[in-house]
């Protein structure tokens, strides 16, 4: 919809709310309690589509023909969501398995990345912001 230009926030507040979303998905993993509910699936489903309007923004600036737009939104989501899978496929055994030999090693590796998280989009949020 927002390629097509049928909803079209502007990118002065996309960008830095997608950068508060990654704020927020580092200190939900720092601070979080272990919840009965786990409400990731939701928190993905809501940023997908702050982050999804950030994809359109670019596919727009780039001038493709209206005809390739549809194609190249899929394409570009795709290679997204592969980079992201591949990401995942190689860190999660790893950590898996840090956790497995030394429980306090694991936790330690994962509060560390939360922090790294949480700073580089506490650095986009006030880069984008000013």
């Amino acid at each position: 919809m927002a390629t097509l230009n049928v909803l079209n926030p502007p990118a002065r507040i996309i960008e830095p709310a997608i950068a508060l979303s990654i704020v927020f998905v580092g200190a939900h993993s720092l601070f979080a309690s272990r919840e009965k509910r786990d409400l990731r699936l939701i928190f993905a489903f809501c940023f997908g589509f702050i982050h999804g309007f950030g994809f359109a923004n670019v596919l727009r600036e780039m001038n493709l023909p209206r005809a390739a737009l549809g194609w190249s939104l899929f394409s570009f989501n795709l290679g997204v969501e592969i980079g992201q899978a591949c990401i995942v496929l190689t860190v999660a055994p790893l950590l898996a398995l840090a956790h497995q030999r030394n429980a306090l090693l694991g936790q330690r590796i994962v509060t560390a990345s939360s922090v790294c998280v949480v700073l580089a989009g506490a650095f986009w949020f006030v880069q984008r912001v000013i």
